[in-house]
């Protein structure tokens, strides 16, 4: 068995994050998590599936095998560290370093990889807030589900894409931001910091933000079929 390209490690990559919020393991999901057509993403789970890294049963749910799950976990840790690294170390904004982490996480040696935990300290969490120790995920709830009135602390960005991180950074939302939620409707989410700025979000997109809110909706992750950027839709 051959190292799994860079292209397949991507791939993994989404597929253990929607085992890590136990989402179904589906081909559809996955074009959903990367904003991918249906037949781009057919075409390497087949390939996942021939290399031994996943397996899929007779309705296409997707497993790990559990070389493919030990190999998806090693490259998700490297890959969150990388981005911790960028930022706190290297002042790469958190918007522009999960496309950098994506290239270098694949050449890295042991003694890099040991170098980077030296620098970044006691940093649990990516810059996006994903724990780089896999299982120590908080829970929660999207933003788009909480009740005006509440109070929230942003967790996590769900979905990784860059023009979805791009979008979220221009709109100053940041992970361990506080705040309170001041207005939602079937168009968008605003919600006001502790500073008492305020920070608007099409509904979709923040249905791919994850809080701590109290009172607290119930617990869930979202995956919007598309997430709506303003008026333009990413994803199919």
């Amino acid at each position: 068995m051959g190292h799994p390209t860079a292209g397949e490690e991507e791939y993994l990559e989404t597929l253990y994050w929607l085992h890590e919020v136990r989402l179904p393991l589906t081909a559809a999901n996955v074009a959903r998590a990367m904003m991918l057509s249906a037949p781009t993403v057919h075409e390497m789970v087949k390939r996942l599936e021939a290399d031994g890294l996943i397996t899929r049963d007779e309705r296409k749910r997707i497993s790990f095998t559990d070389r493919g799950l030990g190999v998806a976990e090693n490259v998700v840790s490297r890959h969150r560290l990388v981005e911790r690294f960028l930022t706190d170390v290297l002042g790469i904004p958190w918007h522009e370093v999960h496309e950098e982490a994506e290239r270098m996480e694949h050449a890295m040696s042991p003694a890099i990889e040991q170098g980077m935990r030296d620098a970044i300290g006691d940093a649990t969490t990516c810059p996006h807030g994903h724990p780089i120790e896999v299982g120590k995920r908080e829970p929660g709830a999207p933003l788009a589900d909480v009740e005006p009135g509440a109070a929230i602390r942003v967790l996590r960005f769900e979905n990784e894409a860059e023009q979805v991180l791009h979008y979220l950074y221009g709109q100053g939302v940041r992970p361990g931001q506080q705040g309170r939620l001041v207005e939602r409707d079937e168009d968008r989410v605003v919600y006001e910091d502790a500073d008492g700025e305020r920070h608007a979000l099409t509904l979709s997109a923040a249905e791919t933000v994850s809080v701590k809110a109290d009172p607290s909706p119930p617990e869930r992750v979202g995956l919007p079929a598309a997430v709506v950027l303003e008026q333009e839709a990413f994803g199919r």
